[in-house]
């Protein structure tokens, strides 16, 4: 099948829900079809973009138990306040 194939698939929802669509899709002028693919869409990539996030964070609190480095908070925030200023600085050095 190739990427740009476009199968049906059922959805139960209640009538004010449906309500809601059609009319999102009347002042839109776009079918309630569409209104409901774009938000499955856009609910798809959020949650894929927050489970990234959330494995980044599984990684990062894993290589801090395994190897025990990180920055504190104050060196983050001189560091921030400095590049919010405009100066381009390095990060603070990792230590244990």
């Amino acid at each position: 099948m190739s990427a740009t194939a476009v199968k049906s698939i059922s959805v139960k929802l209640d009538h004010e829900t449906r309500l809601r669509i059609e009319h999102l899709a009347k002042s839109r002028r776009r079918s309630s079809h569409w209104i409901m693919g774009e938000a499955i869409q856009q609910y798809v990539e959020r949650e894929e973009k927050r489970e990234a996030f959330r494995q980044a964070g599984i990684r990062a609190w894993n290589e801090y138990q395994e190897t025990g480095l990180h920055v504190t908070s104050e060196a983050v925030d001189v560091w921030l306040s400095k590049l919010e200023s405009g100066q381009d600085i390095e990060p603070p050095e990792c230590h244990v």
